[in-house]
């Protein structure tokens, strides 16, 4: 589970960092989602958003905060996904779907993560451990 945990983690990484670069350089598709998300607020929704999504890339290669990193991933996609299907279309501009399938891997990646670290996570990840025999 460790090894299929890493694999999550670089991928979700991998797609979040990939859509960084367009989120800081105000890409003309990224400037077009957050206008019309945000209106004359674009800058805010898309530069705030790039961060949240770099503070969860660097939780998730934490072992002891990839749990925080997934959930993190998991609330913004969520609101990506959220506002695909309630404003922006599945496709934009032209783009094949292709955003909208990239938020949900990242969704789904997010959740096995979360699923895999969740004794990590503090108060709650104990009561996985109930029920279990230290036997072996």
């Amino acid at each position: 589970m460790n090894i299929l945990s890493w694999i999550f983690r670089i991928v979700i990484a991998v797609i979040l960092l990939q859509t960084l670069f367009f989120k800081f350089t105000g890409a003309e598709e990224s400037k077009y989602i957050f206008t019309t998300l945000m209106g004359e607020n674009e800058a805010f929704g898309r530069i705030g958003s790039g961060v949240v999504e770099l503070i969860a890339t660097v939780l998730l290669f934490v072992p002891s905060t990839s749990w925080l990193g997934a959930l993190l991933a998991l609330g913004t996609m969520s609101g990506a996904i959220f506002s695909h299907l309630t404003k922006l279309g599945i496709v934009v501009k032209d783009d094949g779907g292709l955003l909208f399938g990239l938020a949900i891997t990242v969704f789904i990646l997010s959740l096995a993560v979360l699923f895999i670290n969740r004794r990590e996570i503090p108060l709650i990840g104990q009561m996985f451990f109930l029920g279990e025999t230290t036997e072996r």
